[in-house]
């Protein structure tokens, strides 16, 4: 009982220690909460006061810079002014002297003005007594020569227009004169110099051929039996065969060199063969046809490599050569188209100009000529459009084409290539033809012109290929003419025949001559 009241006693007492003790360290703690309360007061009212003195420190800074600022400003803006107030005084300076030099100016024009004025009045006056009197003489001439001055200068006009156009046309026909004797010269002497240098030999070319044969033994295996054989080669050839009594003679008779070529190889092989049937015949034939294509070819080659030309299309070498066979009034085509080549080449050297051009556009100018029996047209327009089909140039059409002038040269080399052929064609011996029936057909061409109401002259030209009809002037009008041209050429085809066409020109004009005495 006692140990229970000593440790009630003790826990009593304990507790009280305990609450005093917590009772003075709890004031303990609140004195010192106080004092570092007061103390950090203190020290952010010493820093407020430190920030607040640098705030000033810095405001004043601040107003003092701008301040400065300003000043300097209002000192460069006052300099500024300075100079430009003196450039506006030196300005004002330099316009008050131009003005006082306008205004001596002014004061001068106005002086020159009045003195102007008074000159202009003395000129009226002068030019009211120079016309007076001007007006005082044109009478007087007038009446002196019984014309108006109107009159005389018209007079006078015309007189000099007269004697201008008198003395430009004995200019011009001096000059055309001198330049046509130059020209003819030069034209003898590069077309003679041509010729000189071009020597062929000429082969006349008929309408038979002639084959020799062993013997007259022969003859009899050619005609066969009953005449078969002979009526065999004639229709595998298309030409005649004549045995008569020649001896030791063959004649094929045909007017296509290409078809005689055929069956005279064609025979000469048969009798060297020895076996003359019909069936052989027929064999022989389309061999020599393979073989003479084949020749043709080559000879086109042969005179393209002489004429030292190059880039032909096969077609048209293939064309070429088919010439080798065609002849023009005798003349052998291709033989023709290879002197007419040479001959402008040497014109085209002698001139400066295109020679490759020249001789191409020459040789291949009768082209025309190895498909004119298969289609219709003359044969330089058919040469043209087979030249411009293999790729040929403008300029080498236009040759062909213009070489018997039915289109107009569009180059110096397009007149050689024709003055070349019509020389080809004009040497003495190259051509023939029946003379007889050549005249008369150019009589019944002249005849057929000359009928014609109007018709003064008719003259047949270019070997009959134009015919140019000479009308009067005062019994025929323009259109009168035109109609006469197609009237012309309709009676032409009709009554005539011919190879080619022929072109027909109508000449209507006026003639005014006087003679100076």
């Amino acid at each position: 009982m006692y140990i229970i009241l000593s440790v009630i006693f003790g826990a009593v007492v304990g507790a009280g220690v305990f609450d005093f003790l917590r009772r003075r360290m709890t004031g303990a703690k609140q004195a010192e909460a106080e004092d570092l309360a007061k103390q950090v007061v203190q020290n952010a009212q010493r820093e407020a006061e430190n920030i607040l003195k640098e705030a000033r420190f810095e405001a004043k800074d601040l107003v003092f810079k701008a301040k400065s600022e300003f000043e300097q400003e209002q000192k460069a803006k006052l300099a500024e002014l300075s100079a430009v107030e003196k450039r506006l005084i030196q300005r004002e300076g330099t316009l008050d002297g131009k003005v006082a030099v306008l205004e001596k100016r002014e004061n001068e024009s106005r002086k020159r003005e009045a003195d102007f004025a008074k000159r202009e009045e003395g000129l009226a006056v002068k030019e009211s007594a120079c016309a007076k009197a001007e007006r005082e003489h044109r009478d007087a001439l007038e009446r002196v020569a019984g014309m108006t001055a109107d009159e005389a200068k018209k007079q006078l006009i015309l007189e000099m227009e007269s004697q201008a156009k008198l003395d430009a046309v004995g200019l011009a026909k001096r000059t055309i004169e001198e330049a046509r004797e130059n020209a003819e010269r030069e034209a003898r002497e590069i077309i003679t110099s041509s010729i000189q240098r071009v020597v062929r030999d000429y082969v006349s070319e008929s309408t038979i051929s002639v084959v020799p044969i062993a013997n007259d033994a022969m003859k009899g295996r050619i005609i066969g039996r009953e005449g078969r054989n002979i009526r065999a080669l004639e229709a595998a050839t298309g030409i005649d065969l004549i045995i008569d009594e020649t001896p030791e003679a063959v004649i094929i008779s045909g007017f296509d060199p290409l078809r005689r070529e055929i069956a005279k190889v064609s025979l000469e092989r048969l009798m060297h063969d020895g076996r003359i049937h019909p069936t052989r015949i027929e064999e022989i034939v389309e061999k020599v046809k393979v073989d003479i294509d084949k020749l043709m070819y080559e000879e086109a080659e042969k005179i393209i490599f002489e004429l030292g030309l190059s880039d032909f299309h096969p077609e048209l070498i293939k064309v070429l050569g088919r010439l080798k066979y065609r002849t023009s009034y005798g003349q052998n085509n291709l033989y023709h188209a290879r002197e007419a080549s040479y001959i402008c080449g040497i014109m085209a050297s002698e001139l400066g100009l295109d020679v490759r051009l020249a001789r191409r556009g020459a040789l291949l100018h009768d082209i025309g000529k190895a498909v004119s029996h298969e289609e219709e047209g003359p044969h330089a327009m058919l040469g043209a459009e087979i030249a411009k089909k293999y790729g040929e140039s403008p300029k080498i059409v236009n040759a062909i084409a213009a070489h018997h002038e039915q289109v107009e040269p569009i180059c110096p080399e397009s007149v050689l290539v024709a003055a070349a052929e019509a020389l080809s064609a004009a040497r003495p011996g190259a051509r023939r033809e029946a003379l007889e029936s050549y005249v008369k057909r150019l009589e019944k061409l002249e005849s057929l012109a000359t009928g014609h109401k109007g018709v003064q002259k008719a003259y047949a030209i270019q070997a009959g290929r134009e015919i140019r009809v000479i009308v009067r002037q005062e019994d025929i009008t323009d259109a009168e003419s035109f109609q006469l041209s197609r009237e012309l050429a309709k009676k032409i085809e009709q009554e005539l025949t011919y190879p080619g066409q022929i072109k027909v020109t109508v000449i209507r004009e006026s003639r005014y001559v006087e003679y100076a005495k």
